[in-house]
């Protein structure tokens, strides 16, 4: 018959308690060790009390024993070095898990009330008017890779959803556009900031080619209102020759 294949050992580290402790449940389950884990066992109080057992009793108390072993050895092959530290004394498995969970489940609190808090973040980000898209990205960005490395499932959906509800009116045209043509399930982040910084560009144009044609037709009105008052000073100065000749 042939060996079956080991598992791998999920390994702990000091942000995935919650997710290592679901797998390693369901490894030591497969096991079938958990139960020792979760309960422990009773081990007599001192020598005298294990030798006054029956031999059913002893013959239990040596296959409870090696399952215990067994169990705690697979939760040490899943931690580091130092937070093997933590429960290198434990004598019974039950006794290294919840030594675990005490010193984690403080960390996995921590944790939470942190995405809470940039789950605010996240929902309040506005694009500033002050702001390009290259910009206003990095710090969506920024927010939502600490969402991620704090638990949070973030797929790409939201946040193109995300990232076209909180841009400037300037973009409602391209995002109406974008919305209308396209399947967001299907284009990547990085596509989509593309486009927007596209647009961009066009507009910053239209905006420079604005400014130049206003400052041109400025040039111009000033130059019109200059020649006017030439001329009719001009004009003036001639009439009044032409009055004193006549006096």
């Amino acid at each position: 018959m042939a060996n079956m294949v080991q598992p791998n050992i999920p390994k702990l580290t000091s942000t995935n308690y919650g997710n290592w402790s679901i797998q390693m449940k369901v490894l030591l389950g497969s096991y079938d060790n958990w139960d020792i884990v979760e309960s422990g066992y009773d081990e007599p109080t001192d020598a005298a009390a294990e030798a006054a057992l029956s031999n059913a009793e002893k013959m239990i108390l040596k296959e409870t024993r090696k399952k215990d072993k067994k169990a705690l050895y697979t939760i040490i092959q899943g931690v580091d070095e130092s937070t093997f530290e933590k429960i290198s004394n434990a004598k019974m498995v039950k006794d290294a898990w919840e030594i675990l969970q005490k010193s984690f489940q403080g960390v996995e609190k921590v944790k939470k009330v942190r995405l809470q808090v940039l789950r605010g973040e996240f929902e309040n980000l506005k694009m500033k008017s002050s702001e390009n898209i290259g910009e206003f990205v990095t710090r969506l960005k920024t927010v939502t890779n600490e969402m991620k490395r704090n638990g949070e499932s973030l797929d790409d959906v939201r946040v193109i959803e995300k990232l076209l509800r909180s841009l400037t009116r300037k973009f409602d045209y391209v995002v109406t556009s974008i919305e209308e043509s396209k399947d967001l399930s299907t284009i990547s982040i990085d596509e989509l900031v593309g486009s927007l910084q596209a647009h961009e560009q066009r507009m910053n144009q239209y905006d420079d080619v604005s400014h130049l044609e206003k400052a041109l037709q400025s040039k111009v009105s000033i130059g019109d209102s200059s020649g006017s008052s030439s001329y009719a000073r001009g004009r003036g100065g001639f009439r009044g020759g032409y009055r004193g000749g006549r006096g």
